[in-house]
């Protein structure tokens, strides 16, 4: 499909989301094309036919897309889906809600929130300015709760962005920057405990942990009760507009909820708050046995939080959330070749595997290597018919394409370091692996260029199960473009 072709058809999916669509219309082509939330199992006696949203068929048509694979694919109905729950989680005064996109930055991903009315949460100066760049997402519609200040900050705050300060050294900077001018500004607070989906800890160190004593996010909430940033605020003249809250990736709900209405009471410190952002990090289902968090059923308790607050100090808080994984883990696969099969067992061996290798890998997707994560993988006939679909089943290991031990896409659950079998209908070298759950912190945190595998297109499914191409394969040539000669030192 030629580039202008393709940038029209999915503009054209796109409006068809817009207010003039029929909603009876819509909704009807989510159902026939969405399996949203729905994977596939990880032991199953018999393994499903198709993976979260791709049959054997819509794969195929997604590698003919993208020049064969690996690939990453993205339902257009499922992040439809995702958007709908978000945009109705249950608020008292008035809702935001900001796509955290360092979960898949993709420029057509955000354009697409950005039409549903969803705006953005940025980890960084760099993701702002990609955001206003290739999003075309105004600056007004964008925060920033960042580890690193970037150097133009002020710039930023000048055009309309929203920035919170997530450490005292940063409140400072900002202060410095507008002294006396009234400036606005957010308050990012460690709440003292956190929540990730790999640990059952609240203060201690985990990967997927953002809050408590072992976390550096944020600042810590005794420095806001002490007084220490009242104290930098009325010294610059600074307005405190919003508290900010984040506690972790794949929260515990019960927890979350316990946070949420701990944040109102850093609220009522500054009379001039007028928002409240509980951040994202709502738990998402992508196994089986895995639930996904219910935002209605954890939102109502928050809400009536605030209908007190408000009864209490006489100010309806606006309430922020920033999904990331919400909102496209399951709306995203990667698409891969089963390129090679070897087996370690022997019958002197009790400890041997059958490997199946991917043409993709850690440089693709890194959650198995780096949490332990799951994900759940779906083997398709090479042919891309769902009539040659077989029955037989194998307990297989599935590793990746990289000269690296770790490059392990099925460890044992929180345990990357420890590989596990999964049962899998029996593949063949050029069979088509789907993992699915790869939307979120896969594209955009992946290891890209290690053993100089180039960058994975994507590409999107569009409501009629029409495939686009929204980011080509990187060649060669430019992953060491920036390389400079250093010819005549030695």
């Amino acid at each position: 499909m030629k580039a202008s072709q393709n940038s029209i058809a999915i503009i054209m999916a796109l409006v068809a989301l817009t207010p003039a669509t029929s909603a009876f219309s819509a909704f009807q082509k989510r159902r026939s094309l969405s399996r949203a939330f729905t994977a596939t199992s990880l032991h199953a006696e018999h393994p499903a036919v198709s993976s979260n949203f791709l049959t054997p068929e819509l794969a195929q048509k997604c590698i003919e897309t993208a020049s064969g694979t690996p690939l990453y694919a993205y339902s257009l109905a499922n992040l439809a889906s995702a958007a709908d729950a978000t945009l109705a989680f249950p608020n008292a005064f008035g809702l935001t809600v900001r796509y955290a996109m360092k979960a898949c930055p993709n420029s057509t991903i955000l354009k697409y929130f950005a039409s549903r009315g969803i705006c953005i949460d940025a980890s960084s100066g760099f993701e702002v300015k990609r955001a206003m760049t290739t999003g075309g997402i105004p600056a007004e519609n964008i925060s920033l709760s960042s580890q690193e200040l970037p150097e133009d900050f002020a710039d930023l705050i000048k055009m309309g962005v929203k920035i919170n300060a997530c450490s005292i050294s940063q409140l400072e900077r900002i202060g410095k920057a507008f002294p006396n001018q009234n400036q606005k500004v957010g308050i990012r607070v460690n709440p003292g405990v956190g929540s990730g989906g790999f640990s059952s800890s609240t203060t201690g160190f985990s990967k997927t942990n953002v809050g408590g004593p072992s976390s550096s996010f944020g600042i810590w909430h005794e420095s806001v009760s002490d007084g220490t940033v009242p104290s930098i605020v009325e010294k610059y003249g600074l307005q405190v507009e919003r508290i900010h809250t984040h506690i972790g990736s794949g929260s515990d709900p019960a927890i979350w909820q316990s946070v949420a209405t701990r944040s109102l009471s850093f609220c009522k410190l500054w009379d001039t708050v007028t928002t409240l952002n509980l951040g994202g990090g709502y738990k998402v289902g992508r196994n089986p046995d895995e639930k996904t968090t219910d935002l209605q059923e954890i939102g109502a308790p928050v809400t009536d939080a605030f209908r007190e607050f408000a009864k209490e100090n006489g100010r309806e808080l606006h309430l922020e959330i920033e999904p990331g994984t919400y909102l496209v883990a399951n709306a995203g696969a990667l698409v891969t070749t089963i390129q090679d099969k070897v087996s370690t067992k022997s019958s002197s061996n009790d400890d041997g595997h059958v490997f199946l290798k991917m043409d993709a890998g850690m440089t693709d997707v890194l959650r198995p290597s780096l949490y332990g994560a799951i994900h759940p993988i779906t083997i398709l006939p090479a042919s891309g018919k769902s009539s040659d679909i077989g029955t037989s089943t194998e307990s297989v290991v599935v590793v990746g394409h990289c000269c690296e031990s770790g490059d392990l896409m099925t460890p044992k659950p929180g345990e990357p370091e420890a590989l596990e079998e999964r049962v899998l209908r029996k593949a063949e070298i050029g069979d088509i692996a789907v993992m699915d759950g790869s939307g979120a912190y896969c594209a955009g945190m992946s290891t890209k260029n290690y053993n100089s595998f180039p960058e994975a297109p994507e590409v999107l499914v569009d409501f009629d199960g029409n495939v686009h191409l929204i980011r080509k394969r990187q060649n060669l040539e430019q992953i060491y473009e920036n390389e400079l000669s250093a010819d005549g030192i030695f």
